[in-house]
């Protein structure tokens, strides 16, 4: 998700402090809306050009550039420094999470809700997960991070890695899973959104960064991200009033749908925190590094989910929806580990090694 207005070293502001509130007041105006104005939101989700749906990839850009344009990728230089955390945060959400997740997917809309659910309802509510799965958080770690006062530096590196490794490992996990549980993948459109919504932002923000920083140096970087990041916020929550007015009529006729996505999806971001918050601890990997890449495999980049689902599926689909329970389930789970991390940081060592 995206990354606050403030750096990750100077806290958060009153808005940032209350996002929880303002997402979920974006959800209940978007199904509002989109009871009261379905041909509006119809009109809008007709807007597409080779499956990708015009509104939402602007809004998209407009939340992921401004934090592409925060990675340093020179932080790459420091991976050796730290490599406990980073190994715990690349084996947990490259080779534990997307998996995890497509066998939770698997068990709860093939198996247990098998009654409940038509099987091609299914299907799509599993590729929605699926995609959130094979998706870890390259921004709103930053939010998180900051929340339990993780190291900055470090975090950042974690993100950049992250990204790097997304541009070229997204797509095939997501083909491969979605191939095991026999959905049909359309790869043309599979590659594109990576491109549109991963590759082509980090170039974007990797040339506007060095252009900055030949102009003024980290000053002008951050004096840019101010002025951006109103819209990229505005984006975030726009995003969220529109994906909802999509699926405003669903929501409110399936609540039961709804709640039957959200088991998986809870149990995954519950089940991966504590897999990762435990090794960290186990190996003895200090507070400020072990909250960040437990915190960065727990969240989703709901965006590059979101806007994949649609360009596979479509607005209307169940995969769709399935990615925008994701929103309304990250925010307060996140919140609720961000304490729990806190009250247990003297489980850890402190930067150092001090107990």
């Amino acid at each position: 998700m995206t990354e606050t207005s403030l750096s990750v070293t100077n806290g958060l502001g009153n808005f940032e402090r209350w996002l929880s509130l303002w997402v979920a007041l974006a959800i209940g105006a978007g199904v509002l809306l989109g009871n009261l104005f379905p041909d509006l939101f119809a009109a809008l989700a007709a807007l597409e050009v080779a499956s990708v749906n015009l509104p939402v990839a602007v809004l998209i850009w407009a939340m992921i550039y401004p934090m592409m344009v925060g990675v340093d990728f020179g932080a790459l230089r420091q991976v050796g420094d730290k490599p406990k955390g980073l190994v715990v945060t690349l084996v947990v959400n490259w080779l534990i999470k997307p998996f995890t997740m497509a066998a939770l997917g698997v068990l709860f809309f093939e198996y247990v809700f098998a009654g409940l659910i038509p099987p091609d309802d299914a299907q799509a509510y599993l590729a929605g997960v699926i995609l959130l799965g094979a998706a870890p958080c390259t921004a709103m770690v930053f939010v998180w991070s900051n929340l339990t006062r993780g190291d900055a530096t470090y975090t950042l590196v974690q993100v950049s890695v992250n990204d790097v490794i997304m541009v070229f490992a997204f797509a095939p996990i997501v083909a491969f899973l979605l191939g095991v549980t026999d959905i049909v993948v359309p790869w043309d459109t599979l590659l594109l959104s990576v491109g549109l919504y991963v590759l082509l932002p980090l170039i974007a923000g990797y040339l506007t960064r060095r252009n900055l920083v030949a102009k003024g140096g980290e000053a002008s970087i951050d004096a840019f991200k101010s002025r951006v990041q109103p819209f990229s916020i505005v984006g975030l929550l726009v995003m969220v009033v529109l994906l909802f007015g999509f699926q405003g009529e669903v929501i409110l006729e399936r609540p039961l749908i709804i709640a039957m996505i959200a088991v998986p999806l809870l149990i995954q971001s519950y089940g991966i925190f504590f897999v990762a918050y435990g090794a960290a601890r186990a190996w003895g990997i200090p507070f400020n590094v072990a909250a960040p890449c437990a915190m960065i495999g727990t969240s989703n980049f709901f965006e590059l989910a979101v806007a994949v689902a649609i360009s596979l599926f479509g607005l209307g689909s169940g995969a769709a929806l399935a990615t925008v329970v994701g929103v309304l389930v990250e925010v307060p789970v996140m919140l609720s580990l961000v304490a729990f991390a806190n009250k247990t940081q003297h489980w850890f060592p402190k930067e150092g090694g001090a107990p």
